[in-house]
């Protein structure tokens, strides 16, 4: 006999994507979520500004997917998606941030994400990217993927790339934000930081690169975003 439903009885409702956001910016969290919330088999399950806080909310929540900035508060991004990973191996991440991705996707690809995608993009590309990564693939811009993939036929990283190597996740991240022409206390101010603590990482920036001053410190900044 034929396993059929019957005329009154509904289909059962294939559970909803559990979405959790991280992103230190309200107005575009609260946007992102809304978006998300319109799809049908989306739903966004929690909302943070603090990696620690998200990190907390991962065991309750259990989402099947969480979207992830580089600047939040008390915490670079790349680093609270290294305390996912080794806590919460299967969790899927897309990092969704305003810094270079020649810069920075590299490293979230190493550090356990699945794809990086910057705000510049258009809010439907960022649909595109999660439901990639929802189905077990990698997403990339189409310029970075190129990229990634002549280093990788090429056999080795650019001299660029190897430099940045030497840098903490914080550091780079500084870094960033100088070749986007920001001064010591707007980057505090954006990181959460104080300008104490923004100038000693400046100064180990200069050590690692070996550069002389703060005029080339900004000069190879700028020359990093163009590479």
């Amino acid at each position: 006999m034929k396993n059929t439903l019957r005329k009154n009885e509904a289909a059962p409702k294939k559970a909803k994507y559990k979405i959790l956001l991280v992103d230190d910016h309200p107005i575009l969290r609260q946007g992102l979520a809304q978006m998300i919330n319109e799809e049908k088999d989306l739903i966004v399950c929690g909302q943070f500004e603090e990696a620690s806080k998200a990190l907390d909310a991962v065991i309750a929540l259990k989402p099947d997917a969480a979207i992830v900035d580089i600047s939040l508060k008390g915490s670079s991004g790349i680093e609270l998606l290294k305390n996912i990973k080794v806590q919460y191996p299967k969790l899927l991440v897309l990092v969704l941030s305003m810094h270079d991705e020649s810069l920075y996707a590299e490293r979230a690809l190493r550090a356990g994400a699945s794809g990086y995608i910057m705000k510049q993009e258009a809010t439907d590309q960022v649909l595109v990217a999660l439901r990639k990564v929802l189905n077990g693939e990698i997403y990339l811009s189409e310029k970075m993927s190129s990229k990634l993939m002549h280093q990788l036929v090429s056999g080795r990283a650019t001299d660029a790339g190897s430099l940045m190597e030497r840098l903490s996740d914080r550091e780079l991240e500084i870094f960033g934000l100088i070749g986007e022409g920001r001064g010591t206390r707007q980057i505090a101010e954006q990181l959460h930081l104080s300008v104490k603590t923004i100038e000693s990482h400046r100064a180990h920036i200069k050590e690692k690169l070996n550069l002389k001053n703060a005029t080339e410190l900004v000069h190879r900044a700028i020359q990093m975003r163009g590479e």
